[in-house]
């Protein structure tokens, strides 16, 4: 009896095996830009809000990728700074269940079932690279949370060695330049797509997350996109002719990436995300100025959006969303809010898993829900232990947030104030609605602070509030100080100079 049982185990195991190999599974590549706004590329971000592209822009490839694919007009990163975005991502929670709303966290992602884990757990088949900017403080590398290649623990400095920009300093003195290869884009690029050729060979399913540095800064162009923006005159918005350069360069990159794949004969078979990590700079280190948080202005970068990277108000938070892929309609939309830490989920059912099933027997749950049937239809619900998106950075912007539907609540800390907003009809966060409808007000704001409560997540104090801007003040008076003695040095180097 029991050396029968071990062979039904065993026979079923084989059976089990043979049939996961029968089933062809889906590649997935996931572009993922550094500080780019929602507005800004040339693919339009709503189908009724003009102003949410900006043609002076030439971003071809992401255009086409938009046009043969669909676009969510509501897609937010889970943070308005980096790490804790990538943080997020990784391992499928909001910034409040990981109390990782800052760069410095004790989270350990290694304690978590990550992307590239739960992709091979779905099929382990799957083969993962990560490649270009990886984040600071991030507690794990690439390879301890699953990933096969990568170029390691990377964040900004790698992105600008080329430039021999080692610091906040040498970037505040020289915020932008031209050089042979901005942020590493064709490098980046020219490893994508030998992974890409490597696995289509081998003919075993890939993911690829391709994290780019551009568009954070030092901004970097090549001289020829440089030089050509420059002679297009002063743009449309406050941003500097090498933003426009650099956005070029990078979407060349992109459009090779997208060639590579068709050229290949996968495109069929391959899904095709693009992204960003958070929304966009104001560029105030090009003495551009920055424009109010109070009232969206014609000339932000991010507009008609409100505010920028930091902050949890849309210009912060909302950003560019594409996806390309078998079964996804071209030129298609969805306006259904969702969030990049919907991917993880997301991607395990693309390759054939239960997401829900794969994190039931887990201490920690996901917070994000498959968005499948949204690329594939443009509608439906997502599934998501708390309906609705969250966004959580008490110190520093002392903020909280909370997407429902058309309608957003915003709760900010120092006032305890919490503003409501229809973004179907007001996406300026202008109009506040709290007075008006009180009642979904306390509704919203229940379910926020519940889950605040329920996962543990950083609390805001007015001790630790004096305490943070009391160091901001300190290091902004010391760097002031350091930019000063550093262009010293600098204008002593030139007068000593052979040359003068």
């Amino acid at each position: 009896m029991k050396r029968s049982t071990c062979l039904f185990a065993f026979l079923f195991c084989l059976t089990f095996a043979v049939a996961v190999q029968a089933v062809e599974r889906p590649n997935i590549i996931f572009i993922f830009a550094d500080d780019l706004g929602w507005p800004q590329t040339t693919a339009r971000m709503h189908p009724d809000q003009p102003d949410s592209c900006i043609p002076y822009l030439e971003t071809p490839a992401l255009h086409r990728l938009a046009l043969e694919g669909r676009r969510f007009s509501s897609g937010y990163a889970p943070a308005p700074i980096c790490t804790p975005t990538r943080r997020s991502i990784l391992v499928g929670m909001t910034t409040a269940r990981t109390r990782g709303a800052e760069f410095k966290s004790d989270f350990d992602p290694k304690n978590h079932l990550c992307l590239p884990q739960a992709l091979k757990k779905a099929d382990p088949r799957y083969y993962c690279a990560h490649f270009g900017k990886w984040g600071s403080q991030m507690n794990a590398t690439p390879e301890e949370v699953g990933y096969d290649e990568s170029d390691g623990p990377t964040c900004n400095p790698e992105g600008n060695i080329d430039s021999g920009a080692n610091d906040m300093i040498d970037i505040v003195i020289t915020p932008g330049c031209t050089i042979e290869d901005p942020k590493r884009t064709f490098l980046l690029t020219k490893q994508s797509i030998d992974f890409i050729e490597r696995q289509t060979e081998a003919k075993r399913p890939f993911y690829l997350q391709l994290s780019l540095y551009a568009q954070h800064h030092q901004l970097q162009a090549t001289e020829a996109s440089a030089k050509k923006y420059e002679a297009k005159g002063e743009p449309p918005r406050d941003f500097p002719t090498i933003f426009a350069a650099m956005m070029e360069d990078m979407d060349r990159g992109i459009g090779m990436i997208l060639d590579a794949v068709d050229r290949l004969g996968i495109a069929d078979k391959t899904y095709i995300f693009f992204s960003a990590d958070n929304g966009g700079e104001p560029h105030q280190l090009f003495g551009l100025p920055v424009n109010s948080h109070d009232v969206p202005n014609p000339r932000s970068p991010n507009y008609p959006l409100r505010a920028y990277k930091q902050t949890l108000f849309e210009g912060g938070i909302r950003v560019p969303f594409f996806v390309r892929g078998p079964g996804i309609a071209a030129d298609s939309w969805c306006h259904v809010p969702v969030a990049q830490y919907d991917l993880l989920p997301t991607f395990v059912e693309l390759a054939g898993g239960d997401p829900r099933a794969m994190f039931a027997d887990r201490d920690v749950e996901i917070d994000g829900g498959s968005i499948k049937t949204l690329m594939l239809t443009g509608e439906g619900e997502v599934k998501r232990p708390v309906p609705g998106l969250i966004f959580h950075r008490p110190e520093n912007v002392v903020s909280s947030a909370y997407r429902s539907g058309d309608y957003k609540i915003f709760h900010h800390w120092r006032q305890d104030r919490t503003y409501l907003y229809d973004l179907s009809k007001n996406i300026g966060e202008t109009n506040d609605l709290s007075t008006e409808m009180p009642e979904k007000l306390a509704q919203m704001k229940e379910t926020l602070m519940n889950y605040l409560t329920q996962v543990d997540a950083e609390k805001f104090t007015k001790e630790r509030d004096e305490q943070i801007r009391a160091q901001q003040q300190k290091q902004g008076q010391n760097m002031r100080l350091r930019i000063e003695e550093r262009r010293k040095q600098q204008a002593e180097a030139q007068k000593e100079s052979p040359m003068n």
